[in-house]
């Protein structure tokens, strides 16, 4: 029974991955969709978010599936536990990928108020430390999962800096505010992806130790 529920834990571990990497490509195609103003890849990604919803219920599915019939000690149980919760954040980030999507097919035809120059550096920031999260995952690496929690504060200053430098263009254009308003909202759909990699980190710390942390302006602290 020890050897099946092993192998069973080894094929939901390549499913994540799988996931956690088509992520990965998921946000550099949003990000090159919007600097290019790429219709057909952003519709592309709108179009493909059920691909991710199916993946979490599929990996959901096996979770319950391997209670039911293995009857895991309590080290495993804490393992699909955290499982369930870090498909749940992976899927999260690519719901945001198709907002973004969404917003740059309402930008395709706009010439920009401004260089985009803070959100693509956002977004890339974004990309590694998802990169970074299923790295985590893959070593069950704690250390590497307290640094993508601290870098959440890298994301969040672009978050800031982005904000105050569109407030200053809608009093310069308030002929623009609307596409102002959309990049505000990319913004924020960048920074809520930030949030969701540094959950998917918390929990991988959970699994490997017990202990469930959460990251705010003081560091990690133990819920």
């Amino acid at each position: 029974m020890r050897a099946t529920l092993d192998n069973e834990l080894r094929s939901i571990h390549v499913d994540i991955i799988k996931m956690g990497t088509l992520i990965e490509k998921t946000i550099e195609e949003t990000l090159t969709a919007l600097v290019q103003q790429d219709a057909s890849l952003a519709k592309k990604i709108v179009e493909g978010d059920d691909r991710f919803d199916e993946m979490e219920l599929e990996i959901e599915r096996q979770c319950i599936f391997l209670i039911a019939r293995q009857q895991p000690v309590a080290s495993d149980l804490r393992r699909i536990f955290s499982i369930v919760k870090i498909v749940t954040d992976l899927e999260r980030i690519a719901d945001h990928c198709q907002d973004i999507s969404k917003l740059t097919l309402d930008l395709v035809d706009k010439k920009y108020v401004k260089p985009l120059i803070d959100i693509p550096n956002m977004a890339k920031q974004v990309k590694e430390m998802v990169k970074m999260t299923i790295d985590c995952y893959i070593d069950q690496d704690v250390e590497k999962s307290k640094i993508v929690c601290a870098n959440d504060d890298i994301v969040d200053k672009y978050f800031y800096i982005i904000m105050n430098d569109l407030e200053l263009v809608m009093k310069e254009k308030p002929d623009e505010i609307k596409q102002c308003m959309d990049f505000m909202m990319i913004a924020k759909y960048l920074e809520r992806m930030a949030d969701h990699a540094t959950n998917v980190a918390e929990w991988v710390i959970y699994s490997v130790e017990g202990v469930h942390f959460e990251a705010n302006s003081n560091g990690l602290v133990e819920k």
